[in-house]
């Protein structure tokens, strides 16, 4: 079994918000993958007083902990879980009602020696490779429904955010789990995973560089690193030649590639 992650920060001066984690039990008999990005807040008041590293740290140990050790819950329950637990963390000192207060996105697998379950919510994306080597992308596609003119205003994005019409992400209410995209696949059928934040999934999405499974095969042959340094180097290209059309021009990025 094979489990390689790398994450890397779009900028020295700024903390890495993503987050990364893979469990697999001495047993050899399955495992747990998870990878959060924190949404970086617009500048002005979230209502809390900690930062968002702080909280992908809290809620991404509390979904790796539950998913390695509750077998007998979904990980959509495991997400309430983790986010319910997150939240007392913090209910006594800051304003969970807040729009803005933090929040990641989230991209999940857990695998045992016959199903792979997975759950992905927002702008992560989870990738199966199957034995014949296709890949299916299991993506969650409703902040890009979103208009480009509406994500351009905070205001306006705010409106839209873990509301019905609109977006997800997990903040501080458990009943988002039940937003996110889920499902499971015969263990037999998938033979390796991935995992990527939005600064990863940029080759594909943003730069077009390649396909999911074009993209894949850059996981498996060469590392989430050269993945990474990829987008990096289209990144800094896209620099020299006026700026992104939108986004950041680096962001974190996190990829993880499991072989099952």
């Amino acid at each position: 079994m094979r489990t390689e992650a790398v994450t890397l920060p779009g900028s020295p001066e700024r903390p890495n918000e993503d987050w990364v984690a893979a469990a697999l039990p001495g047993s050899g008999a399955g495992g747990t993958v998870v990878v959060l990005d924190g949404v970086t807040p617009p500048a002005g008041d979230d209502g809390c007083v900690h930062t968002v590293p702080w909280f992908t740290a809290r809620l991404g140990g509390a979904l790796t902990e539950l998913s390695a050790s509750r077998s007998d819950l979904t990980l959509a329950e495991i997400l309430a879980l983790a986010i319910r637990r997150t939240a007392d963390a913090h209910r006594d000192t800051c304003d969970l009602s807040h729009v803005r207060t933090p929040q990641a996105t989230v991209a999940m697998a857990r695998w045992d020696a016959t199903v792979v379950e997975h759950l992905v919510l927002s702008d992560a994306a989870l990738l199966l490779r199957a034995a014949d080597g296709s890949v299916r992308a299991v993506l969650d596609d409703r902040l890009d429904r979103v208009p480009a003119e509406v994500r351009r205003s905070v205001a306006a994005t705010d409106r839209l955010r873990n509301q019905e019409g609109g977006f997800f992400t997990a903040a501080a209410d458990p009943a988002v789990a039940g937003r996110a995209v889920t499902g499971t696949t015969p263990r037999a059928r998938v033979r390796a995973l991935a995992a990527l934040t939005d600064g990863a999934t940029r080759w594909v999405e943003l730069f077009g560089a390649g396909d999911w499974a074009e993209c894949f095969e850059v996981l498996a042959a060469e590392g989430p690193g050269a993945l990474i340094q990829r987008v990096r180097a289209l990144e800094t290209a896209a620099a020299g030649a006026g700026g992104l059309r939108r986004g950041k021009p680096h962001d974190d990025a996190t990829a993880v590639y499991a072989e099952l």
